[in-house]
């Protein structure tokens, strides 16, 4: 698999897993294809821009005409869709955003792929399709889907629409559900680097309800590890789930988030739960491990304390994507060098 098609690979995941494929793969070409919505930061990738295995072209997978152009342009063999519109909160406040790129854009990019006769194609979905857990079980491939918010509403869309493309058509496609990530270069609107930032500010940490609800942990480089089986060892039509075997209390991580950061419990704030707030999520990957011998290897304590040194490092970029300083890196550092753009 020598040229794969990565698309919106400057947000959190898409930019590590673009990472992990160029250690991990020397002749590994990639081209990341990001339309660069408020998450998307070029800034991610700055290590490899100068690197001949990498080409970034700012588009939208919305865009059938142009994709199937660039995947016949690249000679793309296999394709990874992280992207996506990923914030609950603000499916709530405007879900349009969410089925134009969720929906429509998974549809147009997948038509696209069966049109330039692309032979791998992995989407990348979340644990919020199946809904709410009681305090027992897990989430398994099998567990129906029950999406609870227009985000996870979205994703499951996209999901039965991937499927339906493998039933119909027999299109290679493969569909991998995660549950929460945390590491380095997460955009800061989610918990952990949320908390992160504003204890480092001595700012309030705003927490839903009384903090019951709970979610399970997994780093995103045991995540970008799965992604990668699921690519190359997964079987088209299937589903993988990876989870980290770390069920958290959002109220215990806030607490445990501060006792690392030195930070007083007084800077927790409970605000007003968020509407169809899911209470619990748990994964259960015994299928990734047994079908792809995969299995997470980074424990949370470990994972969490290198998450908070590369944030404490990193203040500068905290800074420039709290500031909105960040959406100027993509002219200052490509302006007229990008060959082309899609969209």
């Amino acid at each position: 698999m020598r040229s794969l098609l990565v698309t919106g690979g400057c947000g959190f995941i898409g930019s590590n897993f673009i990472l992990y494929q160029l250690e991990h793969y020397p002749q590994q070409r990639i081209v990341n294809l990001d339309k660069l919505t408020y998450a998307g930061n070029p800034e991610n990738l700055a290590e490899v821009e100068d690197d001949r295995r990498y080409h970034f072209v700012h588009g939208d997978i919305c865009d059938r005409a142009a994709v199937v152009e660039l995947l016949r342009e690249h000679a793309v063999e296999a394709v990874v869709n992280f992207a996506a519109e990923s914030h609950v909160d603000r499916s709530i406040l405007d879900s349009g955003p969410f089925v134009r790129t969720n929906v429509q854009g998974v549809t147009a990019l997948m038509d696209a792929c069966r049109e330039a006769g692309v032979q791998r194609f992995v989407q990348i979905s979340t644990d919020e399709v199946y809904g709410s857990l009681g305090p027992t079980g897990r989430f398994t491939e099998q567990t129906p889907l029950a999406p609870n918010s227009p985000y996870a509403a979205s994703k499951a869309a996209a999901d039965l629409l991937v499927r339906s493309y493998f039933q119909t058509f027999g299109f290679p496609a493969i569909i991998t559900r995660c549950s929460n990530n945390y590491g380095p270069r997460q955009f800061p609107e989610k918990l952990i680097p949320l908390f992160i930032a504003n204890a480092l500010a001595d700012e309030p940490l705003p927490v839903y309800g009384r903090g019951e609800n709970v979610r399970d942990w997994i780093h995103v480089t045991d995540h970008c590890r799965g992604i990668d089986a699921a690519l190359r060892r997964g079987r088209p039509g299937e589903v993988y789930n990876f989870g980290g075997d770390c069920e958290l209390r959002n109220i215990d991580l806030t607490r445990r988030l501060l006792a690392l950061l030195g930070k007083p419990e007084s800077l927790i704030r409970f605000v007003e739960d968020r509407p169809g707030h899911d209470w619990r999520y748990a994964i259960d990957a015994s299928k990734a491990k047994r079908e792809l011998g995969w299995e997470p290897t980074i424990r949370f304590e470990d994972g969490l304390r290198d998450t908070i040194t590369w944030y404490r490092e990193h203040a500068d970029w905290v800074e420039r994507v709290r500031s909105g300083e960040y959406r100027s890196y993509y002219e200052r550092q490509y302006g007229r060098r990008l060959s082309r753009s899609v969209g």
